[in-house]
């Protein structure tokens, strides 16, 4: 378990921090942007949990938070060759089939959609909107990082998912009832 009797240490009072291997990066590097990334996430889906009364959602959402600082855990130390199954903490397959699973269960509950969806709706489902568009940058930071250095492609899988999940689950949160984009329809109107 983790253990944190110092909450500042100096040691990023350079422009670097440490990974989970020790070794030093700027605070700009990719890998630390990715896991950043990840974390802003976790907090950005803890504040469409703090107006959840939806308790089924509410342990989905918790859930995901978990699994986002295991996803930052993955991220901050590197692989390394050898690396024996289970000695280190990764995201496993089954995080991924966990989040399908759910896709799919909460989405056949829903309307069919016949266009795409203007973010909003309730507290819960406008701020899961806003976590998906946090998660689709997440991944593109993922993305960047795997251009120059190894990540478990499983890393990658989960927050793909993790964007559609945040999609249905906003729908959900909203009961279904999203105002739909009009292609063209802002134009020509005046307030």
């Amino acid at each position: 378990m983790v253990k944190l009797n110092r909450i500042y240490t100096k040691g990023g009072d350079g422009g670097e921090t440490s990974l989970g291997d020790g070794a030093r990066r700027p605070k700009d590097d990719l890998r630390v942007a990715a896991y950043g990334d990840a974390d802003e996430l976790g907090a950005t889906v803890g504040l469409a949990a703090a107006f959840c009364e939806d308790p089924a959602l509410m342990q989905r959402l918790r859930r995901v938070q978990n699994d986002l600082f295991d996803l930052g855990a993955d991220l901050c130390l590197p692989s390394k060759e050898g690396e024996g199954e289970g000695s280190v903490l990764r995201l496993r397959e089954d995080q991924v089939a966990r989040l399908e699973t759910e896709i799919d269960e909460i989405n056949a509950a829903l309307p069919a959609l016949e266009s795409f969806v203007l973010s909003g709706g309730t507290a819960v489902g406008a701020h899961l909107h806003l976590a998906r568009c946090v998660a689709r940058r997440c991944e593109r930071s993922i993305v960047s990082l795997m251009s120059s250095e190894d990540v478990s492609p499983i890393v990658l899988r989960y927050i793909n998912r993790l964007s559609d999940w945040l999609f249905v689950m906003a729908r959900h949160a909203n009961g279904g009832m999203e105002i739909l984009w009009r292609p063209g329809g802002g134009q020509g109107e005046s307030d």
